[in-house]
Parts: structure tokens; C-alpha cells; sequence
């Protein structure tokens, strides 16, 4: 990454805020989001950045929680070389040991889409990315650009899961991961597993974190990003160890 600090590549940079709407994580309250200007064709440098401030990429566009009076979004990674896997995740681990792992550009396919709508339909039918359509899923998970990622899970050739990632400069960013909601592989937490080979994928590359985007407190679906200790977070523009506790103030 250049020497720069991310205030100084992103200096000349323009951003928008959306309208306020629906959060999609609180109920009853509004939301506002920062997003870089579309018309931008930021290099891998702004986007190194811009994740280091908080950023997150959905599709093409960058953007973070800029929200009048609220700061529940706490953006969240994972330090790789002092990261230590729990008994269960070990378990979990071994248990998922016989999957195959390809690691492809983020071109659409439509097996992955079949995958995504089954798993959307499944999943998240009360949610805002229902109903699922191929538009929906081009315009969210794919990108041609050579560090956004699709990683497949198959077993025994048949696809299980897909986890879109990106590959920074001083990280992998988990963006999304999609799989079978079949009763029969709940086993496998095969989530959480997606966390857990990004993981080992960033020690392979010797990147120092995983980014998880955005922890919730009130947030039941964000819960499971607990799991993963040690945890930073963003406080302003430093990041610090340990996510706060409910009485901890975010400065």
C-alpha cells in the first residue's frame, strides 16, 4: 500500500449521502449512507483506503453508515496472527475437511445464482434482497476487477456455498457468503466455515486482518461476528482491541 495515509489518497475523492430510509438492521429507525461518487474509478490504493476508514463494498459502489444520531454500525475485523479458533470452530474445521475449495474471478455463473436465490428465498424472505433476481445479484456480487473473488465450496462436486471476497492490500474483506439451506448440511455451519477459511486464506498471503464489516449490538443476525476473537474496532479513524461493551461509549 502506498505510504500515503487514507485521509491523504481519498483528499480529493467525492462522496454523497442517500436519503434517509428504512435501517435495515433496526426496526423504526432511519438510515443515511455515505457512498463514493459512481462516477469514480478508484484504483486499489483509494479502495485499501477507504476500507481502512470503514468502507465496505457493495457491486461497484463504496460505502459506510453515515446516520445522524446513531453509531450501532461498528465496523469490525479480525487480526489474523492472533486470531485462535475455539473448539467448535476446530470441530468445525475437521467436519467441513472434505469440501473442495476454487477460489475464481467474480463473473456470474448461473449455478451460483441458482445457489443465491434458493438460499435468499430460504433465509431472507422477510429481508431486503427479496425476491432475488439476476439483476439484483449481478449488480451486488460480481465485478471485473482482479481483487474481488467468488470462492466455491463443492462436495463431491455439488456447489454447497460461494463467499465473495476481496483481496486488499492489507486484508481479505468477507463481503457476502451465500449457501445450501438444505436441512442436511446445517451441520457444517457452512457461514461461519466461509470466516474460517478467509482466515487461513489471509495467513496464506500473510494479510494481516480479516474484515467483517459492520457488528450491531442489537442486531441478533450480527451476533455471530462475536465469535471470532480477538476483535477490532473502528473507533473514529483508529482501531482498537475488543469490541465495546454495552456501557463502553464509542468516543
Amino acid at each position: 500500500m502506498s505510504s500515503n495515509t487514507p485521509s491523504q489518497l481519498t483528499r480529493d475523492l467525492r462522496f454523497f449521502l442517500t436519503v434517509p430510509h428504512g435501517c435495515s438492521y433496526l426496526p423504526d429507525r432511519e438510515a443515511t449512507t455515505l457512498f463514493l461518487d459512481p462516477q469514480e474509478q478508484p484504483g486499489q490504493g483509494v479502495y485499501d483506503a477507504l476500507s481502512l476508514l470503514g468502507f465496505r463494498r457493495s457491486g461497484r459502489h463504496l460505502y459506510r453508515p453515515h446516520c445522524e444520531g446513531c453509531r450501532a454500525c461498528i465496523s469490525v475485523r479480525i487480526p489474523v496472527q492472533d486470531f485462535a479458533a475455539s473448539r467448535t470452530q476446530r470441530k468445525l474445521m475437521s467436519r467441513n475437511a472434505d469440501l473442495e475449495i476454487r477460489m475464481r474471478p467474480a463473473a456470474f455463473h448461473e449455478e451460483h445464482y441458482a445457489l443465491y436465490a434458493r438460499y435468499i428465498r430460504t433465509r431472507h424472505a422477510d429481508g431486503d434482497m427479496f425476491p432475488p433476481s439476476h439483476e439484483q445479484y449481478r449488480t451486488f456480487l460480481t465485478l471485473d476487477h482482479p481483487y474481488a473473488r467468488l470462492i466455491e465450496f463443492r462436495l463431491n462436486g455439488q456447489l454447497l456455498a460461494v463467499a465473495a471476497t476481496d483481496l486488499l492490500s492489507h486484508g481479505v474483506s468477507a463481503i457476502y457468503t451465500f449457501f445450501d439451506p438444505g436441512l442436511e448440511f446445517e451441520r457444517r455451519s457452512l457461514g461461519t466455515y466461509s470466516i474460517l477459511h478467509q482466515i487461513e486464506l489471509a495467513r496464506r498471503l500473510e494479510l494481516p486482518h480479516v474484515y467483517l464489516g459492520y457488528w450491531i449490538r442489537q442486531c441478533r443476525k450480527m451476533r455471530y461476528k462475536q465469535d471470532f476473537q480477538p476483535l477490532e474496532y473502528l473507533d473514529g479513524r483508529y482501531w482498537r482491541r475488543q469490541i465495546p461493551s454495552a456501557d463502553m461509549p464509542l468516543s
